[in-house]
């Protein structure tokens, strides 16, 4: 009998599949704070192989990013039930290289739905659960910020009862970017240890990939705040900011139909 499901479980008809067959389309409002800390704390967090960014591409700029994302299949069923399209993240990106080449790294990175910590494991996102919200903005009433000067949007994680982070972001006009840390290919590690636990891999996979048929919204940029707090369980501290360079909005469309592997 063949099995369907992308990843599991996998059944004959594979309608219990965690995840929809891919390509994976999304759209979701981005608000960013970027800043620089230590670049030899970021070269730490790397793996064997990568490296910092060079000095003249700022090696210790984070981008520290969270997102409210609606995401579907390729037959938007998920869209006419929404539990399964709407998600929030937090993530942290630097950026570095790798034979010769400049990308984009996820060094943590926090969902609120198994759909999406799932998927990103496939893609190789270094996924936790955590508790993300953010500020949206509104286009009647006065119960948000507009996208226009002086429009402020806070923004917090949590996870394992504990306050990870908490940010702010006030709109000061329009911009040309949503930011230049998070504006490369990503690359990823992918990891599963072997069942034996011996300290070997059953996977390990260094991977690259970028999204296709990008459709962003206006930008806008402004000044920030971040504070992040310690936890037994996470090492985001290690990256504190040294310097805040600014924040960004955007809302963004992409879609997801593949990697490529650079490494096994």
């Amino acid at each position: 009998m063949t099995l369907r499901g992308l990843p599991f479980p996998r059944t004959a008809i594979g309608r219990a599949s965690l995840l929809p067959p891919p390509p994976w389309h999304y759209s979701g409002d981005l608000i960013t704070v970027e800043y620089r800390t230590d670049p030899d704390a970021i070269a730490a967090l790397l793996p064997e192989g990568v490296g910092l960014a060079n000095d003249d591409e700022d090696p210790g700029a984070v981008a520290f990013i969270w997102a409210d994302w609606q995401s579907c299949g390729d037959d938007r069923s998920e869209l006419l039930d929404p539990v399964r399209a709407q998600y929030r993240e937090a993530f942290v990106v630097v950026r570095c290289r790798f034979r010769g080449q400049l990308y984009s790294r996820c060094l943590f990175i926090w969902v609120d739905k198994d759909f999406a910590l799932v998927r990103g494991h496939l893609q190789g996102y270094p996924k936790k659960m955590g508790s993300i919200h953010q500020t949206r903005p509104v286009t009647v009433g006065s119960a948000g910020p507009r996208l226009e000067a002086g429009g402020r949007f806070g923004m917090t994680l949590a996870a394992a009862d504990r306050r990870l982070a908490e940010a702010t972001v006030t709109l000061t006009g329009p911009s040309t970017s949503g930011g230049f840390v998070n504006s490369h290919p990503m690359l990823h590690h992918r990891y599963m240890p072997r069942l034996e636990l011996d300290g070997t891999d059953s996977l390990a996979e260094v991977v690259t990939m970028s999204g296709v048929n990008l459709d962003l919204g206006p930008a806008f940029c402004g000044t920030a705040t971040l504070d992040l707090f310690d936890s037994p369980t996470e090492e985001l501290t290690l990256i504190a900011p040294r310097e805040i360079i600014g924040g960004y909005f955007r809302s963004v469309g992409t879609t997801f139909a593949g990697g490529t592997t650079l490494e096994e």
